[in-house]
């Protein structure tokens, strides 16, 4: 797909101006975890504040409440997750959609309640909240607390998909996956994915960007989905 064909897409492009002004999202040279370099970084750990952190749940809520998912309660995995889920459970209840709110510890409390569960009662079909993912693992590990409490996780709801090829070892070598992490948890895992931003709305407000300084790097980052993106 050419970036003139992208769709544009409001919420998407306002939420990448944020985590630009926010300092979220950067241009550079970044190794990730598959040992790729990557010509762009999102960390999300940087909505640091009251004012982004309610922002943030903000894109989440929308984003949630347009996709038409029926679940039953929030799960905030350890550790990004947990701020985030309570976050975007406060804005969801200010919109009308009260609902129920847990996460984990990463490890068990031996007194007092006990147990990795704080908050509600895992039950029904659960949204997990997240940041971002990338070789799917920690969803994976979330899933199956959330099975193992008998609840159903039922979906996933992300800021970034990246939209790259997942990695996996073979032999002791890092092979690229014929499927995105993404596409791993939909068609693997069975959740079904809420995301606020793509890698392809990255382009389209790079390829539309009046900023002298953002546009140089619309072509590294055009190189990168070429090599590393999913059809």
């Amino acid at each position: 797909m050419k970036v003139n064909e992208l769709t544009k897409d409001s919420l998407a492009q306002n939420f990448v101006q944020f985590a630009l002004d926010c300092g979220v999202l950067k241009f550079g040279e970044f190794k990730t975890k598959a040992g790729r370099l990557s010509p762009y970084f999102f960390n999300a750990g940087l909505f640091n504040d009251g004012e982004k952190l309610g922002k943030l749940a903000q894109f989440y809520a929308q984003r949630i409440l347009a996709s038409g998912l029926e679940f039953d309660m929030l799960f905030g995995p350890a550790y990004k997750g947990i701020p985030l889920g309570a976050a975007v459970s406060v804005e969801l209840a200010r919109l009308g959609r009260n609902v129920p709110f847990a996460y984990n510890r990463k490890e068990a409390k031996d007194h007092g309640e006990g147990g990795t569960i704080v908050g509600a009662r895992l039950q029904g079909r659960v949204l997990i909240v997240d940041d971002v993912i990338s070789a799917g693992t920690a969803v994976r590990e979330s899933v199956a607390l959330i099975t193992t409490h008998g609840a159903t996780p039922y979906a996933l709801a992300i800021a970034l998909d990246r939209q790259e090829r997942a990695t996996y070892f073979q032999d002791g070598l890092v092979v690229d996956a014929p499927l995105s992490a993404i596409d791993y948890i939909k068609q693997e895992v069975g959740l079904k994915v809420c995301t606020v931003s793509l890698l392809e709305d990255l382009l389209a407000y790079l390829a539309t960007t009046q900023d002298p300084g953002l546009i140089p790097h619309l072509e590294n980052v055009k190189n990168y989905r070429d090599k590393y993106g999913i059809n």
